[in-house]
């Protein structure tokens, strides 16, 4: 990178680390805190009750306090990055960081503590004196042997996991690297000789951790500084190094890289030249993990043996090694089952869990968040991305089990699969409201067909489908474009072997196709011609077309073009006089819950009979969901403050459904503002009908509806499920351009319920 480059690098990260305010971290409170009464059980004289209960049994801290999920980044600032013993307090925007990721990563608490203790043993009496505060204690950036005394002492004195990631961290990520970089090389721990350079706490802990993992001790040759560590060295020896002494005399690294399969370096920049792999075994693994600017370049590395396996730690190569894909997950795990150690199983099944999931086939967010990277297991992709949300579950669930089998967790949890979905709920933030819907889908076998089943997301909808629920994809496309994405993007899926396809440009059904479309559209202006036509091209209504001769159950369209457009070819194909679009509704996902919005897309301006049979459709759908629909009708008049157009129809929608009983309740007409706060309500309207907050906004106007969403959307976070195509018999539904992988993989749950359910 140029020197410009380094300077505009730098002014960034400085802006990033002040602006809009100083440093990466702020305390939030959980509660309200609004009156009197809230101060009276927040402190005096409520939380009294909360301390005896505490002084009475201990263990009820976890359900009083935040201590089960409070974490402490604890460092002396002694060894931090590659900056050295910089001091305790220019440590700190590192264990800032360190806390931002504890908590984007698993949701735990942390507060970095930096402490001016360079001696080992008081810095472990200080961090010892914490453990009331803490349901666990991450050592970060302490010199070594320092860090093995802290670590040792603490996890002697301490009734909580006191991990040290420098040490276990990386060791834990590496091990799940070496794992799958030997698999990928065809060799075996117990065949290896390692040659590494660094005798460091984390090149040593990588090297204890490889040990664990089957390689042989006789096997590794470690060196520093001062050469090969051998039997006899006394100069800059340490008992963690001389676990590795090899007998004989002083070598060099030059001496003893012969024939080695994998070098691992984590000791500084040009260690390794290429005269050394070209001297080591076939297929050669190195890890040149010094940072910036590692043991050796990889395009330097490949260029002196192509068929090496190289990882780094730099993040603009592949094969990154970093704590993150472990840290957060381990205490997570450790956490949710008062572990009260980290032991060398829960180490292990971090690992093999980390190891696992570069192996399965990738998520769709993480190939977002990489767009343009390849993330197909192999020699450049050995380890899962941190922003692969898979993690979470996969690897703490791991941890918790090993935990239990153990014996170090105080709270065994009592079914592991239900503590995955609370894991997948936290990270899928429709994964807890969506449960019914899967639940409901799984009972039938129903035949999704994608109009889009080219496009990339639909790809990895159609995957996960396969993978997750009974459902049937169907994929109108070109097979071999099908075929070459699958293969491209990783997926395990192939075109006819795990769903059927329909190709437009060359399908057997194509004659019977155009002769359905054309018997239902010959008095509307098509011609056969134009519906040989439209069956080439029209994917959407090829879908369509396959719903209405019952060759799938349900379509799932508009990936890309514009809302109505497809609506169009599904009203003609599958319209009814008992089957007619009512509206589209959005379930938006919100930090404070879910928000219902309809009618978003299908009719601009509609009547009142249609704003009624869209709040109908609205409450059917919102039980769906496990839920109790709270339905206003909203307008810019509140309670027939004003005779507008939508005012006047929302008013008239009222009267309708007050003409029969209805088993959900519904008020209005009002504003968002009255619909979400009841005590306005209740002032505005002394005696309404409706309780609490709305949950289903129903406006007068698709505009209105649209730009709630679209708000939501941009401004408050909210995760979009939908829309969600009603009156239609759940036999279509249309997206939007801007829907996700697993917002595809939402709705075909969503379509793969049985029909019956709509009544």
């Amino acid at each position: 990178m140029s020197d410009q480059g380094n300077e505009t690098l730098r002014q960034q990260a400085l802006d990033y680390h002040r602006n809009p305010q100083p440093g990466k971290l702020e305390i939030r409170a959980t509660k309200p805190m609004a009156n009197g009464r809230d101060l009276a059980r927040a402190y005096s004289p409520g939380v009294a009750e909360a301390c005896l209960e505490i002084r009475d049994d201990e263990q009820t801290a976890r359900d009083y306090t935040a201590r089960g999920n409070l974490v402490a980044v604890v460092s002396n600032g002694s060894a931090v990055l590659g900056l050295g013993n910089i001091g305790a307090l220019a440590s700190k925007p590192v264990m800032e960081g360190k806390a931002v990721l504890f908590k984007k990563f698993s949701g735990i608490d942390c507060f970095d503590i930096e402490l001016n203790e360079p001696d080992p043993e008081k810095l472990a009496d200080i961090v010892c004196a914490l453990e009331p505060t803490f349901g666990a204690i991450n050592l970060e950036d302490i010199k070594a042997p320092d860090c093995f005394i802290v670590e040792k002492l603490c996890r002697e004195r301490m009734n909580i996991p006191v991990f040290h990631d420098d040490q276990h961290g990386t060791a834990i990520v590496v091990g799940a690297a070496a794992t799958n970089a030997l698999r990928v090389a065809g060799k075996k721990f117990e065949d290896i000789k390692i040659v590494s350079t660094g005798g460091g706490a984390a090149g040593i802990a990588c090297l204890n951790m490889l040990l664990k993992l089957g390689v042989r001790r006789e096997n590794v040759w470690l060196c520093d500084l001062e050469g090969l560590v051998h039997e006899g060295r006394e100069k800059d020896m340490t008992p963690q190094k001389a676990e590795y002494a090899q007998p004989g005399g002083a070598r060099t690294l030059d001496d003893v890289i012969e024939g080695a399969d994998l070098f691992l370096g984590l000791s500084g920049p040009n260690v390794l030249k290429p005269e050394h792999v070209k001297k080591m075994a076939d297929r050669p693994v190195i890890f040149a993990l010094a940072n910036p600017n590692p043991e050796i370049m990889p395009d330097v590395a490949r260029e002196a043996d192509p068929t090496a396996i190289i990882a780094t730690g730099r993040s603009d190569y592949p094969n990154q090694v970093n704590n993150v894909l472990c840290f957060p997950f381990i205490f997570r795990g450790a956490l949710d089952v008062g572990a009260t150690d980290i032991n060398d199983e829960m180490q292990i099944a971090c690992v093999e869990g980390i190891a696992a999931l570069a192996r399965a086939t990738t998520s769709a967010e993480a190939a977002a968040a990489y767009r343009g990277e390849q993330l197909t297991f192999g020699a450049d992709y050995l380890i899962p991305k941190p922003f692969d949300p898979r993690l979470s579950a996969t690897v703490s669930v791991a941890v918790a089990k090993a935990a239990m089998d153990s014996g170090v967790a105080t709270r065994p949890l009592e079914a592991l699969d239900a503590y995955r979905d609370r894991l997948n709920a936290n990270v899928y933030k429709s994964a807890l409201l969506m449960r019914p819907v899967f639940e409901s889908a799984a009972t039938a076998a129903r035949r999704i067909v994608f109009a889009e089943g080219e496009d990339e997301r639909v790809l990895r909808a159609a995957q996960a489908i396969i993978e997750e629920t009974t459902e049937q994809p169907i994929l109108i496309g070109r097979p071999e474009v099908i075929a070459m994405r699958c293969e491209r993007m990783g997926l395990e899926i192939r075109p006819e072997r795990d769903f059927n396809i329909v190709n437009p440009e060359n399908d057997p059904r194509y004659r019977d196709y155009w002769e359905t479309y054309h018997q239902l559209m010959a008095r509307r202006g098509v011609t056969p011609d134009l519906a040989r036509a439209i069956m080439r091209t029209n994917t959407t209504a090829i879908g369509a077309v396959m719903v209405h001769r019952e060759e799938a159950d349900a379509l799932i369209c508009g990936t890309f073009g514009e809302y109505r457009w497809h609506l169009n070819y599904i009203t003609q194909v599958l319209g009814t006089p008992s089957l007619r679009p009512h509206g589209a509704l959005s379930l938006m996902i919100l930090e404070d819950g879910p928000l219902f919005i309809a009618d978003t897309h299908v009719h601009v301006e509609p009547t009142p009979e249609q704003i009624a049979l869209a709040a109908i459709g609205a409450a059917r759908h919102v039980r769906r969901f496990g839920l109790t629909p709270n339905v206003a009708l909203c307008s810019q008049s509140q309670f027939g403050t004003q005779d507008s157009g939508p005012a006047e129809r929302v008013r008239q929608a009222i009267s309708i459904l007050d003409g029969s009983p209805r088993d959900f309740c519904y008020e209005g007409e009002m504003n968002v503002e009255a619909a979400l706060d009841a005590g306005l309500r209740d002032r505005l309207f002394p005696g309404n009908r409706m309780e609490g907050a709305a949950n289903v906004l129903v406006f007068g106007t698709a505009d209105a509806a649209s730009g709630v969403r679209n708000i939501l959307k941009a401004k408050a976070g909210g995760l979009e499920v939908g829309p969600i195509l009603m009156g239609m018999g759940n036999r279509a539904h249309i997206v939007t351009s801007s829907i996700t992988a697993r917002g595809l993989l939402n709705m075909a749950a969503i379509a793969g319920t049985p029909v019956a359910e709509y009544g």
